[in-house]
């Protein structure tokens, strides 16, 4: 039984879970003791104890200080995190009517509790008082969480006057709603396909890579594509045009000419023409690329005219792509994915993430049984140690797909790093979620060694404030140490340890692995053409200052005709279904991935060039200054700290393909 259905038939006691102490092993949320009941009298309570904590705060006549403001409110709002911790997670993964419910309710107390943060005038002033002041006797970890509180404030609308304000409060309830509404509206039509063809959608491209039958392909591509588009309870058009306007509202309410101006002006790249070149340069010589790949396509394809398969002038279509890919992989590399996946069973890949972990970092999992679960069919726990035996973390896994969980794979965390009131290391615990089957392809494989990257860089963390720890870092950063961890995952020396046939037990032997490794280039061109595209949309709805006159699909139509994008491909994820930008926080930030693979692979290329991909110096070197720091200091700061000059985006252009 899913967790979050088992949850509501749990017996009710007089103790909500949420505001007793969890006597868990390593803090692990009691999952079966908790009801969907539970949460709104839990948040309730979360924001009563959060504004008395505040209040104290405010109400200290003493000088603020960073020890009398800054750190009770780092601490504040224990309860809230618990809650969550739980509630953002299941709802990802086990979501029901009755969660669904349960989030109508918390939304919008929850980003009026936010809101009375980000208001709160004499909060601010303390925060500016200390901001202002000479900052030499801080660490510069506290100066980054000092930077960061200061600079939200002003974000978040602490210097509008009272109905603006007011205005502001009632954007950000509105677009809190949206959001989650389009979220759920992208799994029913999930769902939907699945209903119709059997496959997940996160099976999509196998299916496409496999399916002979070309007007089955057609039709999966434009149901694929159709997602929240389809006029019926779930169409996300409307909804993705309120939101648009929300921010743009918002946007200028805080003084910016558009979401994109706002969103990126504490990132890396700062603003939308730093990306918006990035993207173009990349853009150009990915559709060069593209369009040879487009040309070894149509040769194959003339063969099955040739042989009577296809009607004469059929050329290259959308739904064609994936399909005939894989067959000039298959010429050009005599690489068979059928011939690979054997090799590749997910219980032995997780072992590979593992002992890839051990090799560059010494840490150690530990396999726990009898722990609370959120979903006891599916999940496992594990203890994570450093090599000194300390704690690091509890990490767990929830692999396999299912209705109830959106597509995609990510990694949460249920609980953050942190040093609390009385010192004591708090270590986070965090999950990684995929929608993955028993047998895993090579992108697949790269899937399981990203989302463990993000979860490496939460458990090794080593801050003591929430606000920096881990993952807690700038949008267009925190891609690149999921990314790193790629490179690892098809090394000889790792595929030895982990990679064997289902049926003979035999490790994977060198011609195919030396059949992987030439073919990671491969096809290239399209799979960087149809993620640069879609950072592209996503930068263009954000640098929209209206969205008078906006129909979707001209302006989708619009977007990629001006991008140069070719009829063959289309973005990774058109409007309708595009959750990362409008329902998980990566709106103006898609373009994150491929900047922070500049920075993955420059970084990889200085563990080539020491001739020792495994070389623990390196790789010490590579935790202490990234993985431990969190956003404890600027990331380009970091960077030059652990390469010794700017990043190099050679390596990048080189490890797709678009230059030799």
């Amino acid at each position: 039984m899913l967790a979050a259905m088992a949850l509501t038939a749990c017996n009710q006691t007089s103790d909500n879970p949420f505001l007793t102490e969890w006597n868990t092993p390593y803090g692990i949320p009691p999952f079966q003791e908790i009801s969907n009941s539970d949460f709104i009298p839990a948040i309730e309570a979360g924001i009563r104890q959060q504004k008395k904590e505040i209040d104290a705060i405010t109400s200290d006549k003493s000088a603020p200080t960073f020890a009398n403001t800054i750190v009770p409110l780092e601490l504040s709002g224990e309860i809230l995190a618990k809650v969550e911790g739980v509630l953002y997670n299941i709802t990802e993964t086990d979501r029901s009517d009755e969660l669904d419910n349960v989030m109508e309710q918390a939304i919008p107390l929850l980003s009026a509790q936010e809101d009375w943060i980000s208001f709160n005038k004499a909060l601010y002033n303390r925060i500016e008082t200390i901001y202002n002041a000479d900052q030499s006797s801080l660490t510069r970890e506290q100066q980054m969480v000092l930077k960061k509180w200061y600079e939200n404030f002003a974000r978040n609308g602490v210097g509008l006057p009272a109905d603006k304000q007011e205005e502001l409060a009632k954007i950000n309830a509105d677009m809190a709603a949206k959001i989650q509404k389009i979220g759920n509206n992208i799994l029913a039509e999930s769902n939907a396909f699945k209903e119709k063809f059997g496959i997940s959608v996160s099976d999509y491209p196998n299916a496409m890579t496999t399916t002979d039958d070309r007007t089955l392909r057609k039709e999966m591509l434009q149901w694929y594509t159709m997602r929240g588009h389809n006029g019926n309870d779930n169409d996300n058009r409307q909804l993705i045009l309120q939101v648009m306007d929300l921010r743009i509202r918002k946007a200028k309410l805080l003084g910016y000419k558009n979401p994109a101006s706002y969103i990126l002006e504490n990132k890396m790249a700062h603003d939308p023409a730093t990306v918006d070149n990035f993207l173009e340069g990349i853009m150009k010589a990915a559709v060069a690329k593209a369009k040879q790949e487009v040309y070894d396509m149509q040769i194959v394809m003339n063969r099955d005219i040739a042989a009577g398969k296809l009607p004469a002038g059929s050329r290259i279509e959308p739904w064609d792509w994936w399909y005939y890919a894989e067959k000039v992989r298959k010429d050009k590399y005599d690489l068979d994915e059928d011939l690979i996946k054997p090799y590749f069973k997910l219980e032995n890949v997780v072992k590979g993430i593992f002992l890839a972990a051990n090799e560059l970092y010494g840490v150690n999992m530990e396999k726990l049984e009898g722990v609370p679960s959120y979903n006891p069919d599916v999940v496992t726990t594990y203890k994570v140690t450093a090599s000194d035996g300390s704690l690091l973390g509890i990490f767990t896994t929830d692999y396999l797909p299912r209705s109830s969980k959106r597509g995609g794979a990510w990694m949460n965390n249920i609980r953050e790093q942190y040093t609390d009131a009385d010192g004591n290391a708090v270590r986070p615990i965090i999950v990684n979620v995929g929608n993955l089957e028993e047998y895993l392809n090579i992108d697949e494989v790269q899937t399981v060694f990203h989302e463990f990257g993000h979860a490496l860089h939460g458990l090794l963390t080593q801050c003591n404030y929430t606000s920096v720890s881990g993952t807690n870092v700038k949008r267009d950063f925190v891609e690149t140490f999921s990314q790193f961890n790629e490179n690892w995952a098809f090394q000889p020396e790792l595929l030895a340890k982990y990679a064997f046939h289902k049926d003979t037990g035999e490790v994977i032997p060198k011609e195919l692995v030396d059949k992987i490794s030439n073919s990671l280039k491969f096809n290239q061109g399209f799979m960087t053409t149809e993620l640069c595209a879609a950072s592209i949309l996503d930068m263009k709805w954000h640098e929209l200052e209206s969205i008078e006159g906006i129909d979707i699909d001209e302006f989708e139509r619009k977007v990629c005709q001006d991008m140069g994008l070719i009829d063959e491909i289309g973005p990774r994820y058109r409007t309708t279904y595009f959750n990362h930008i409008f329902s998980s926080g990566y709106s103006a930030g898609y373009y994150g991935y491929l900047w922070a693979e500049v920075l993955d692979k420059d970084a990889f290329s200085i563990f080539e060039a020491s001739g020792n991909v495994w070389n623990k110096e390196l790789a010490d070197k590579f935790r202490k200054t990234f993985l431990e720091r969190g956003g404890g200091e600027e990331p380009m700061t970091l960077y030059r700290q652990f390469a010794g000059r700017d990043p190099d985006n050679t390596a990048f252009l080189r490890g797709r393909g678009l230059i030799d």
